[in-house]
């Protein structure tokens, strides 16, 4: 990844975990652009710090090349809801991510990282098998959308979170590595912390990480990893990892709403 970071881009801006991301973001000195699918939350966005608000539709590919022009790294942060939304045409975590994946490669983008979930691809049994059935299209969106993103060429960082909780950041947070790791639930602000670390800590580049809180773990972890996340992200990639680790020595999940 270049060394000098100017722009980035929150997807899902207006989502929970997107505002987390917001959160982390708005003390730095990067211009931050917000994506959302909703033309009302505009202002709220720039009240939350957001410089460059882009309003669309990743489902439309040319809303996804509008949202990462001149861009460094992409937060991506959409979801689909469990219900009746869920079940009609393509959905955003499959073919929107797709999108913008293709759209963020063409541009040369850094680094892409991308909020996931537990139950996707070698997590499938980290949740409950009614939990799958009822997630039955979203998590094969979720599929797709990894796999893409391997593929892309572009420098990514996969994330998926067990159960999604809106409790403050533990800052202890179980990493684990290989699919059958770690079950529990984690708070969006210990998830948006990592999306941030993750693009200036070069041991979490092209990798796929399945994370839980340390205290909201649910049996016994395995495949933990060991990650210094580098807490610093201000335009300019720092050189030696942060004296603060997210990532520690166990890993978890049942279910994971998305946002």
């Amino acid at each position: 990844m270049s060394e000098a970071i100017e722009r980035v881009l929150v997807a899902g801006a207006s989502g929970k975990t997107g505002r987390e991301l917001l959160q982390e973001l708005r003390g730095t000195r990067l211009t931050i652009r917000g994506f959302t699918s909703s033309p009302e939350k505009a202002e709220t966005l720039r009240r939350l710090g957001v410089d460059e608000v882009v309003i669309g539709d990743l489902l439309e590919p040319r809303d996804a090349v509008r949202a990462v022009r001149d861009v460094d790294v992409v937060f991506c942060a959409v979801g689909t809801a469990p219900g009746l939304g869920a079940l009609r045409g393509d959905l955003v975590d499959g073919a929107g991510v797709v999108n913008l994946v293709n759209a963020a490669a063409n541009a040369d983008v850094d680094h892409f990282v991308l909020e996931s979930s537990l139950g996707v691809g070698t997590s499938r049994e980290q949740i409950p098998s009614w939990f799958r059935r009822v997630l039955f299209r979203i998590l094969p969106a979720k599929e797709e959308g990894e796999k893409r993103l391997r593929r892309s060429g572009v420098t990514y960082t996969i994330l998926r979170p067990g159960r999604l909780t809106d409790e403050p950041a533990t800052g202890e947070v179980v990493v684990g590595e290989g699919g059958e790791t770690v079950r529990g639930s984690i708070p969006r602000a210990d998830v948006a912390r990592l999306m941030v670390s993750a693009v200036v800590t070069p041991a979490a580049a092209d990798r796929t990480f399945e994370i839980a809180s340390r205290e909201g773990l649910d049996g016994t972890p395995s495949g933990v990893v060991e990650i210094a996340w580098n807490p610093r992200l201000d335009g300019v990639e720092s050189e030696e990892a942060g004296s603060e680790e997210a990532g520690s020595e166990e890993a978890g999940s049942e279910a994971t709403p998305v946002e």
